[in-house]
């Protein structure tokens, strides 16, 4: 329902060519090489490969590659990544109307950024805080704050990531240190509130790791 929404506004009312359709992450990536479209509408919530894993797949055959993508998520680790990702645009499917959506296509294909009021508001009060997650936690440990916060066991964990049950209890007894954490609890409680389980959700089937 929500591809057609957008081949129309596509279509009928900005009179661009929709070269292509993908309802999975895979096929995205196949299409895209395939295709070698002008601007890529990316939804991070994809099966087989979510959204993010989709962009560093095109990235590496199109570096150039204009993507603007879509989601009803807007957390801040959610933001991270699509900053760290260099994606041209973002769309918040919970506060953008259809008429934002249009601006945001035109602006992203025509050479120009755009994100959303939520998005420019989440990163910048990320940016402002000297002890956000980006700046104390390593690739590594925000990859197991992902899964602990599932919640995950230690074990459970390090088979997902193949590495040892006690590496996992190091980086958990440093990630609390980090973040000023008392317990799992709170651990896990964090990774809620700031989007780290639906990173860990959205790349169930492959690494959460770049």
């Amino acid at each position: 329902m929500f591809r057609e929404v957008l081949r129309k506004v596509c279509t009928n009312e900005l009179h661009h060519e929709v070269v292509g359709e993908a309802g999975d992450g895979r096929r995205a990536v196949e299409l895209a090489a395939e295709l070698t479209p002008d601007l890529v509408l990316l939804d991070l919530h994809l099966p087989g490969l979510d959204g993010f894993g989709v962009l560093a797949e095109i990235r590496k055959q199109a570096p150039q590659l204009r993507v603007l993508v879509l989601s009803s998520h807007c957390d801040e680790y959610t933001v991270f990544q699509a900053e760290r990702a260099h994606v041209n645009g973002f769309v918040d499917k919970n506060t953008n109307t259809v008429a934002t959506l249009k601006q945001a296509i035109e602006s992203v294909g025509a050479g120009r950024v755009w994100f959303s009021d939520t998005f420019l508001r989440v990163k910048s009060a990320r940016h402002r805080d000297p002890n956000s997650f980006d700046k104390v936690l390593s690739d590594r440990e925000r990859a197991v704050l992902a899964l602990l916060g599932e919640p995950m066991n230690d074990a459970e964990a390090a088979e997902r990531l193949g590495i040892a049950p006690e590496t996992v209890e190091k980086h958990r007894f440093n990630i609390l240190r980090k973040l000023d954490l008392g317990t799992t609890t709170e651990l896990v409680r964090y990774a809620r509130e700031h989007g780290f389980t639906l990173a860990a959700r959205r790349s169930a089937s492959d690494s959460i790791l770049p």
